[in-house]
């Protein structure tokens, strides 16, 4: 797969841990920033991730910040854009299986670095189930 993946300032830390560990995996991956733990909005480095993932550049994307909320949010602002912020391997099984989520966003402040394979492996692995939600989660995405 393609990954795009970008952070802020207190994602920084497991943004770097991730793309070795998706580069490992053998996935293609395309580092939108930032390059340290300077404090920075972290707009600047999300919305690009999810606008490359919704053009349709890259497969999927990960974000990561202090709690993955406001970065869930601003890329949940991209049409075409189903973000989820993962706490365990659970909400990465189910994001995939039952939204097709196609960004993961991790909060370096509340999960585990122990835990992020795990949660890696869940949110690549996990296929969409589709059922009778898919074709309105497609008529949500559709301009």
């Amino acid at each position: 797969m393609n990954i795009a993946i970008g952070s802020d300032h207190a994602g920084f830390r497991y943004k770097e841990i991730l793309k070795k560990a998706l580069a490992a995996r053998g996935h293609a991956v395309n580092d939108f920033g930032t390059d340290s733990e300077t404090p920075v909005d972290y707009p600047l480095f999300i919305r690009p991730v999810a606008e490359a993932v919704a053009r349709g550049e890259y497969d999927r994307g990960i974000v990561l910040g202090g709690s993955g909320q406001g970065e869930a949010i601003v890329a949940n602002r991209v049409r075409g854009i189903r973000c989820i912020v993962c706490t365990t391997v659970e909400t990465a099984r189910t994001g995939r299986a039952h939204n097709d989520a196609n960004v993961l966003s991790i909060g370096e402040r509340v999960v585990s670095e122990h835990d992020l394979d795990a949660i890696l492996d869940a949110w690549l692995d996990t296929p969409f189930e589709g059922g009778r939600h898919a074709r309105r989660i497609r008529e949500i995405d559709e301009p």
